[in-house]
């Protein structure tokens, strides 16, 4: 089974913590839409997505990325959902995931989107504090979160919510009720990831010129810890490190990527993998539709080394609850690799932040907050 990302880059403010690619302009957002579908079709052959007598040759998730996808109108969605069914096999019933903002979910546009394919909604709350929203920059505020899940749960059985830890002045206890107010709508899914200050972003100049406290790692640790277990009270699997979900609601597009499964990148920046190959568009708007509209792909790729391959098993391996299998490390990178990965992982072992058992390597709870820290000690870059 395959995937196709979509990656819509526009939204209507700019969030001061995102470092994603988007434009605030909507100018070329008609001529966006239509490169799209071009490159929809322009990469129909790509991964041989069209012979139907391979059940890894289908595309079992669509996913509206961004950016924010839902400033498209419901027409330009369903347009490109339909470039897909043209050109591609796609499963009898995918899943479909369009990632929305509360301002944009009015009970009217929640309506129409439940008579489209969209069948899984992914909703930007961050907080339902409006302290913390107006700190981010979001676009709404917390009575707008608050009514488009209320609508949103009417009509859609299958949604997820994103939420925002360690934000400077966000006490344990305002957390814990930001979890409780999201479990009192009873979504099935939740990702939760902490606010990271990444270069050239409003938040870092914020933070750098003392407007905006640093958000504290002993914070974002206690938050994470409250996460884990009010969840997975809650009857919620966390399945892999920023995600939770309850059985049969894992995200399936998400999960291809972890897994390792083959996806097509549509849009400016978005990424593509065919198993040995990683893509990635250009990440400018203006490129992207040049090239598109001279029947050109503004993409560049690199061949995956075997290194490189390890390394994202590694890294992808010890974020979810599949973990890191010993005997795929032997069979399919040799035991040179193995060796390495269990001398690696023996500090860590010994600290009780990772653990094997039925030769799978894991992080454990006490581990889990340090996974990618400990997977980069666990990558190995010169063996070739």
């Amino acid at each position: 089974m395959s995937g196709i990302y979509i990656h819509i880059p526009f939204c209507k403010q700019a969030c001061h913590y995102c470092d994603f690619h988007f434009s605030t302009s909507m100018k070329k957002k008609d001529e966006m839409v239509l490169a799209l579908a071009k490159e929809i079709i322009l990469r129909k052959d790509e991964l041989n997505l069209t012979d139907s007598a391979r059940s890894d040759n289908q595309i079992e998730t669509i996913y509206f990325g961004g950016g924010t996808p839902s400033v498209l109108s419901n027409d330009e969605i369903n347009f490109l959902i339909e470039t897909i069914y043209n050109h591609y096999n796609v499963v009898e019933n995918p899943e479909i995931t369009l990632e929305a903002n509360p301002d944009d979910l009015s009970p009217e546009r929640i309506l129409e989107l439940s008579k489209s394919p969209i069948n899984r909604l992914s909703i930007g709350i961050q907080s339902f504090y409006e302290e913390d929203l107006k700190m981010m920059n979001r676009a709404h505020n917390s009575v707008e979160a608050i009514n488009c899940l209320k609508e949103a749960t009417k009509y859609f059985d299958n949604i997820s919510l994103d939420l925002i830890y360690g934000i400077p002045g966000l006490t344990d206890e305002m957390w814990k009720k930001n979890i409780e107010t999201a479990l009192s709508f009873g979504i099935p899914h939740i990702s939760s990831y902490a606010l990271t200050v990444e270069p050239k972003t409003a938040l870092k100049k914020l933070i750098d010129t003392g407007k905006i406290a640093e958000p504290q790692d002993e914070a974002a640790s206690s938050h994470f810890m409250i996460l884990v277990d009010t969840l997975e009270k809650n009857g919620f699997v966390h399945y892999e490190l920023s995600n939770f979900g309850k059985e049969g609601y894992f995200s399936k597009n998400n999960s291809a990527y972890w897994l390792g499964k083959k996806y097509i990148g549509i849009g400016p920046s978005a990424h593509s993998f065919d198993g040995h190959k990683r893509g990635w568009n250009v990440a400018n708007n203006a490129l992207y539709l040049k090239a598109i509209q001279h029947n050109e792909l503004p993409i560049e790729t690199e061949i995956l080394t075997v290194s490189d391959r390890y390394n994202e098993y590694i890294m992808t391996g010890l974020r979810t609850i599949w973990g890191v299998s010993l005997e795929r490390i032997e069979n399919e990178f040799g035991s040179e690799y193995l060796n390495y990965l269990l001398k690696q992982s023996q500090k860590f072992l010994t600290d009780d932040l990772l653990s094997i058992e039925n030769n799978i390597l894991r992080p454990t709870l006490k581990g889990k907050f340090l996974t990618d820290g400990i997977a980069s000690d666990l990558f190995y870059l010169n063996l070739e």
